[in-house]
């Protein structure tokens, strides 16, 4: 059982906020920001993130530094019980630095410059840059570190993007230096004979472009490599003068979910606690339930880059968003499953963006706690304020997290790799959506699933599912193999096991180190496209191929399907080879969700498992947080119809009552009890 301090140590409740921008409204401050706190209090808001984007109101001028209604805002928010998550400004800085400073202007992979505009439009590399962050950084931690309204640093915000500019060119050469040490290794890792790419010298080389070199592997797969590297050393410039002022505050910064620019898990290990932000494009019908599903991954996903600890929810949208093709408003009870879903997957926090609309520029009709009604009835408020309600009578799942025996592989260098390799379905391979596909038949099935990378110990599992890991990066066969001889059970798909981590193919056969492990030789793979289709049957229902379909030969594992069509029929579909104490199934096509759901009520028998509740409706998922106040179970009913399930006997977390039996879940209902 692992238990985790409160993220604010003063604040041991589950927090409840969102961001908040009063220098929007400084002009209106003294009816304003009054009224704010009313309505904060009002809705059982104790945090409120701020100084977000703020750079040109603390430094209007180099060198002249405002903080003056910082000052009033952090003192409010004091006076009023609320806990400042404050923010270092550096999203977007002020016009003038662009002005003064043109080098702190990104350049694009086709060698432009850009204009002031937007945000995180900077370079990483700049000196000038990284000059004037650490010093508002380090200001702002003299300034506040003894105020009683901080509670966190928040780094920035959604970091991401990418510069081409000669400094980040050289520093990039720098790290190919670094990391290959000669030019030919270089070359031999990046197969650079092909089209006569061999380089005679690092100051050759250059990030990739469309007016220059874009089909090197090897090359976009370094330069992605380094993107991250760049944002975890930005990250930890950032923090230092925080880490030395306020060592025992803790800082974040909000993270976007699949974002394919960074590796999350490389960043996530530098971050107190790991955040993000959440915005399910809900419909308010039935096809909620894989919109559900979709965040549940995420939440998951975000966990296991924060190493497993609970995490935060840093920003999700009370009502309608503003840029969704489609933006549509929260169903009564949607926004209550959004928050609670949250704390159910290991959150201690429930934060929205925003708090308050603004009157002007491109987020004035991006939904908000504080509409420009500004009204106590409004509806969206209500429901902010019945979120605030129930994070009061939860507060006993604080420092908990999930301790489930599954897991899922999702590995963003695999998928760069994958991305970017010319074969099959050249448009979408699909690798997300083949993780999310496992991961929702797990948790349908009534499992609670971790999401780990290529890089985690696999030892404390009993089920690991790593579809399409077609790179296999240093020391992961090692640790499948280790696993399933310890007697775990692993679950590989179609395109596994196909290149090592400079995305050179395995010789002698595919899935390369892993053959003895499946018991299979994986042959070539057929692309069919949304026309096509093949099929197979399992235990005597049969199940659609499509996609992809691996033409595979058994090597001592046991043919458990074979494929019914196309000239590959009778070929095995599905296989099981029994390794050491354990075994591997290997999926050869991608399937339909139904047979994913009927694999893994097999799978997780067969490994002696037991799901959190037997016979789980369509669009109810489950999850468990585990701590020192108990086993706390929520189940949550993600679609506009009722349901019901068969409790055992337990007590209502958030009432105390009594609960057990045949239970009916409304549209959108949330229940928390306590085994």
């Amino acid at each position: 059982m692992a238990q985790y301090p409160p993220i604010m140590k003063d604040k041991p409740v589950l927090l409840h906020g969102g961001d908040y921008n009063p220098e929007q409204w400084i002009g209106e401050k003294d009816t304003v920001w009054p009224r704010d706190m009313e309505l904060a209090k009002k809705a059982g808001i104790n945090t409120l993130s701020v100084g977000i984007f703020s750079w040109a109101m603390l430094e209007p001028e180099e060198g002249r530094f405002e903080f003056g209604w910082l000052d009033e805002v952090m003192d409010m928010l004091a006076q009023n019980g609320i806990k400042a998550v404050l923010a270092t400004p550096s999203g977007a800085r002020p016009a003038w630095m662009a002005e003064k400073y043109p080098e702190v202007l990104r350049v694009t992979e086709d060698r432009r410059r850009q204009l002031f505009g937007e945000r995180h439009n900077h370079c990483l590399t700049s000196p000038v840059y990284r000059e004037k962050v650490r010093k508002i950084n380090t200001l702002l931690a003299e300034r506040y570190k003894d105020h009683p309204a901080l509670g966190m640093w928040h780094i920035s915000n959604e970091y991401g993007g990418e510069c081409h500019c000669p400094l980040c060119q050289h520093k990039f050469r720098e790290w190919l230096k670094a990391r290959y040490g000669t030019i030919d290794r270089l070359n031999d890792a990046w197969w650079n004979t092909f089209w006569s790419h061999r380089y005679t010298s690092f100051d050759q080389i250059e990030s990739p472009s469309s007016i220059g070199e874009g089909t090197s592997h090897g090359l976009n797969l370094a330069w992605k490599r380094f993107t991250t590297q760049q944002f975890c050393d930005f990250y930890a410039w950032e923090i230092e003068p925080l880490r030395r002022i306020t060592p025992d505050v803790p800082c974040t910064t909000n993270l976007m979910g699949t974002y394919p620019g960074i590796n999350y898990f490389e960043l996530g290990r530098l971050l107190d606690r790991s955040s993000w932000d959440n915005y399910p494009a809900w419909t308010g019908d039935l096809r909620d339930a894989d919109i559900a599903a979709n965040a549940s991954f995420r939440h998951d996903l975000m966990r296991g880059v924060g190493g497993g600890k609970p995490f935060m929810m840093m920003e999700s949208s009370p009502s309608a968003v503003n840029w969704q093709p489609v933006n549509r408003l929260r169903q009564p009870g949607v926004l209550t499953l959004q928050g609670l879903q949250a704390v159910a997957h290991g959150s201690d926090t429930v934060q929205y963006f925003q708090f308050r609309k603004g009157r002007g520029s491109f987020e004035k009709f991006h939904g908000a706690v504080v509409s420009h009604d500004e009204r106590e009835d409004n509806r969206v408020y209500r429901e902010v304020c019945a979120v605030g309600e129930k994070l009061s009578r939860l507060c006993a799942v604080l420092g908990s997290a999930p301790e489930n025996k599954v897991a899922v592989i999702y590995d963003w260098e695999n998928r760069w790799a994958l991305d970017d390799a010319r074969f099959g379905l050249n448009e979408d391979k699909g690798y997300e959506l083949a993780v999310r596909a496992h991961h929702a038949a797990l948790m349908r099935a009534g499992y609670g699933v971790d999401v780990i990378d290529q890089t985690c110990d696999l030892s404390g599992y009993r089920i690991v599912c790593g579809p399409m890991t077609y790179m296999l990066r240093p020391g992961f066969a090692e640790r499948v193999r280790a696993f399933v001889e310890g007697g775990g059970t692993y679950v590989s798909t179609y395109c596994s096991g196909w290149v090592d981590e400079e995305d050179l193919c395995f010789m002698g056969g595919f899935p390369g180190p892993l053959r003895d492990v499946f018991g299979l030789w994986d042959e070539e793979t057929d692309a069919l496209d949304a026309t096509q289709h093949n099929r197979f049957t399992w235990n005597g229902k049969t199940y659609e191929a499509k996609d992809f379909c691996a033409l595979v030969h058994s090597q001592g594992a046991q043919v458990l399907a074979t494929y019914e069509e196309r000239f590959y029929a009778g070929a095995p579909a599905l296989t099981r080879n029994a390794f050491g104490k354990g075994c591997c199934y290997y999926v050869a096509a991608r399937t339909g969700e139904d047979f994913l759901i009927d694999l893994y009520a097999h799978v997780t028998k067969e490994a002696g498992l037991t799901p959190l509740l037997d016979d789980v409706p369509y669009g109810v998922l489950l999850t468990e947080r585990v701590g020192e106040n108990g086993r706390f179970l929520f189940v949550m009913n993600t679609v506009p119809e009722a349901r019901t399930v068969v409790l055992p006997a337990c007590t209502d977390a958030m009432t105390g009552e009594a609960r057990g039996g045949e239970t009916a879940l409304p549209p959108y209902g949330v229940i928390a009890v306590r085994r």
